[in-house]
Order: C-alpha cells, then structure tokens, then sequence
C-alpha cells in the first residue's frame, strides 16, 4: 500500500512541478513579447526622428510617443468593435454580448481620451494665461 501512496506522490508532486514549468514558461514568453514591442517603438521613434519630426532626445519625444499609442489603442477598439457590429450585421457573429460589450468599450476609450484630450486643452489655457 505505501508503494501506491509513494507513486500518488510522486505523480502529485510531478504535476505541481509541470504547472510551475508550465508557469515559467509563460512568463518567459509574456516578457519577450514586452521587450519585442519596445523594441518595435525604439525603432519607430528611430524612423520618425530619421524623417525630422522630433529629436530623439528631445523630452517631447516620450510624450508624443505616449500620446501616439495611446491614440492609436483607442483606434484599436474602436475598429474592432466596428468589425464585430459589421459581422454581426451580416450574421457572422451571433454573440450579441460580446458585440454590445465591444462597442461599449470603444465608447469608454473615446470618453477616457475626450477627457485627457479637455485636460491637455486646460492646462495648455492655463500656460497661456500666465504669460499675459
């Protein structure tokens, strides 16, 4: 009986150890895929200071690099949910909650940016104010 115990143990113990392999493994490939979209924005910030947009030392740079993606996340959504109402429109898709949760979505990501974009407007208004 302690030889099939010992052999439960040990299959136990084998799949703990697979789990945490397995974990592992994860986020190994989570920080590759990080560190491969920061590379994708160094060069893109290398491309667009190439074309003489902005210096790559400038400290408008990681803002407007920031600002940029930011915008370019809320067009994500945006298309993605114009994608899924297309679909389903046409009766390719037939989950209407992931259709309504999509488009409210890209309706939080317009507000959120609306709003940065009335605070950027304020605090601009506010810089100019003080040079009167």
């Amino acid at each position: 009986m302690s030889a099939i115990s010992g052999l439960v143990g040990s299959a136990a113990g084998n799949a703990g150890g697979i789990q945490q392999i397995m974990a592992m493994r994860q986020q190994i490939i989570q920080r590759s895929d990080l560190l491969q979209q920061i590379h994708a924005a160094q060069e893109s910030a290398q491309t667009a200071t190439a074309s003489g947009s902005i210096p790559l030392d400038s400290p408008a740079n990681g803002f407007a690099q920031s600002l940029h993606n930011a915008l370019d996340g809320v067009n994500g959504v945006q298309s993605r949910a114009e994608a899924l109402t297309d679909a389903y429109q046409k009766g390719e898709v037939t989950d209407v909650a992931k259709v309504m949760l999509a488009r409210q979505e890209a309706g939080v990501a317009f507000e959120a940016t609306l709003q940065v974009r009335n605070k950027l407007l304020s605090a601009y208004q506010d810089i100019m104010r003080l040079g009167v």
